[in-house]
């Protein structure tokens, strides 16, 4: 299908971006704060990725090189709006858990304001680190792609995120 596309198949690209469109906006919700600049980001997230692919390397998975330029795109419409808007909006289309570790336990039990304000607290490295992991639901594999690290690197930083996430929700929680 990738390669369909990168030959100028518009269906085929159409067809990736059904499969994506969802875990690009949430991964982008989680890091402009914002539901319609998250639709935003997304889009033009995949008019770049669709643009790009001929720089596509076939022999490394799709799904962490798209979400990597959802992530980029997002990261820049949050800087350049220069606002940390607030994620209440749509805290329940976050909430979603769809497996039983004991960080989704936790995330998904969560009072929904309280969350969405400790997640807009942090800073982008760790919004986008939390948001590949839980809200796009990305393996550590595919987070060490998108992320260009080692997958221990992935390990530690998202360690770090949460711990932060921790403590900022233990201090909104006072």
């Amino acid at each position: 299908m990738i390669e369909r596309a990168r030959r100028g198949g518009h269906a085929e690209f159409g067809a990736l971006v059904r499969l994506y469109q969802r875990d690009a906006v949430r991964l982008a919700s989680v890091i402009t704060c914002r539901h319609d600049e998250a639709e935003e980001a997304a889009q033009d997230a995949f008019v770049k990725a669709f643009t790009s692919l001929h720089r596509f390397d076939a022999t490394r998975p799709f799904r962490p090189w798209l979400l990597r330029i959802v992530a980029n795109e997002a990261k820049n419409r949050r800087r350049a709006a220069g606002r940390r808007a607030s994620l209440v909006e749509r805290s329940a289309t976050l909430l979603e858990a769809s497996s039983e570790s004991p960080e989704d336990v936790t995330i998904a039990g969560l009072d929904s304001a309280s969350l969405v304000r400790a997640i807009a607290s942090l800073n982008d490295r760790d919004r986008t680190v939390i948001g590949y992991r839980w809200f796009a639901q990305m393996t550590e594999s595919e987070m060490a792609i998108a992320m260009d690290c080692a997958p221990g690197t992935v390990k530690s930083r998202l360690a770090r995120a949460m711990r932060r996430l921790r403590a900022a929700l233990e201090t909104s929680s006072r």
